[in-house]
């Protein structure tokens, strides 16, 4: 139901602090639906509206309500609904959780009491502190008569609609699992705050993106390079013979190698010069996402370039990725210089480059294949003088 007007009235006071601290929270929370619900216990969000149960909101104080309210609104506008995917429930929630209140605490918000807190996660994207967790959870068994969960995930924020099975939403009639397509669009729309929320901050003297955002922005963009059929090519040879072909394409014409046993090694660079925002980092990071889960038997090393190159870093999906390093000028030279003599260059393996295009090109072009994967409003394509070339597109 909707909001009554008393709590209509806080809630309104509450987004009019968080404006006046941070363009870049106020941004995303007036994008937020909110209402009012007796039959959650706390607070909530399905990723599409702000659940609120009045009761629960009258016991914290002011700062208190402005940091729960922030929570729930960076729970939605971080996809956390959408992105847990088949990921237990309970321990996505602390992770989500984790990761969301260390956020806040360092933006100088208060939290109500019973709050998950780890600061050991809080550096994470949500992802790599639910392996972290998952990892703590295997390697520590509890019995069966204790509850699986920390007794404070289920006291003030924890608990939440993402962390609720459909059956448990739908008992509030707003709060029902939204179709499909009903989640893609509201995806579409908070990747679409998220991105003005980044202009805002740009152009606010008092704006800037909250410490943190980064690693999670990562994950919220979809890859939108097909890097499964891109890097199919550095998976596969051409059949000399008929005896390693794989056979569940015979009825179909189609003769592929198995590629059982194979793996394909892939060197990326992502540009960090002074020219790239921290939208283009979030673009770049979700592609790398999209480069590691395209192939289970990936290699994938990854290094951070300006001027200088920084790495090499050994990455795994849903493993911790290193801060960026950068904010210098641009040039490609190092990092192909030092991949020209690189182990993997010996096998199958292809570089990809993720960058505007601005920077000083090596002379001649190097051996290894390489994909030029080039930002919104990056160089034209055609003045890349080697490689295949892609554009990102700008979210719709």
């Amino acid at each position: 139901m909707k909001l009554n007007t008393a709590l209509e009235k806080q809630v309104s006071a509450a987004l009019l602090r968080i404006g006046a601290r941070s363009p870049y929270f106020a941004t995303l929370a007036m994008h937020a639906r909110y209402e009012q619900s007796e039959a959650i216990g706390t607070a909530a969000t399905d990723g599409r509206t702000i659940f609120i149960n009045k009761t629960f909101w009258d016991q914290w104080t002011t700062p208190q309500q402005d940091g729960l309210l922030l929570h729930e609104v960076l729970h939605a506008a971080l996809l956390h609904v959408s992105r847990r995917g088949g990921r237990e429930g309970a321990l996505w929630n602390i992770a989500a959780d984790a990761v969301i209140n260390g956020m806040i605490v360092r933006e100088g918000y208060a939290l109500p009491e019973g709050g998950v807190r780890r600061p050991d996660l809080e550096h994470l994207s949500t992802e790599e502190a639910y392996e972290k967790l998952v990892r703590e959870t295997q390697a520590k068994p509890q019995p069966a008569s204790m509850p699986s969960v920390p007794t404070e995930a289920n006291k003030g924020i924890g608990a939440d609609l993402l962390n609720q099975a459909p059956s448990d939403a739908s008992k509030d009639p707003a709060a029902g699992p939204p179709k499909p397509g009903a989640v893609a669009a509201d995806d579409d729309q908070w990747r679409q705050a998220l991105e003005q929320a980044e202009m805002v901050a740009r152009t606010s003297a008092a704006g800037t993106q909250p410490r943190g955002m980064q690693r999670e922005l990562g994950q919220t963009s979809p890859s939108r390079v097909d890097w499964r059929s891109y890097l199919w090519r550095y998976l596969t040879h051409m059949p000399t013979d008929f005896n390693a072909f794989d056979r569940r394409f015979i009825g179909r014409g189609i003769y592929l190698d198995e590629i059982a046993g194979e793996s394909v090694r892939v060197l990326v660079a992502v540009d960090t010069s002074g020219s790239i925002n921290h939208a283009d980092i979030g673009l770049f990071l979700g592609e790398l996402q999209g480069i590691l889960s395209s192939y289970p038997q990936m290699l994938c090393e990854l290094f951070y370039a300006d001027t200088k190159l920084h790495g090499p870093y050994l990455i795994k999906p849903h493993a911790p990725l290193p801060a960026p390093i950068g904010g210098g000028g641009t040039d490609f030279r190092p990092f192909f210089a030092h991949i020209a003599t690189h182990p993997f260059t010996f096998s199958k393996t292809v570089a990809i480059y993720l960058t505007d295009g601005h920077g000083s090109f090596p002379d001649p072009a190097p051996k290894v294949p390489t994909l030029w994967v080039v930002t919104p409003g990056g160089l034209d394509l055609d003045k890349l003088p080697f490689g295949e070339r892609v554009r990102l597109l700008p979210s719709a």
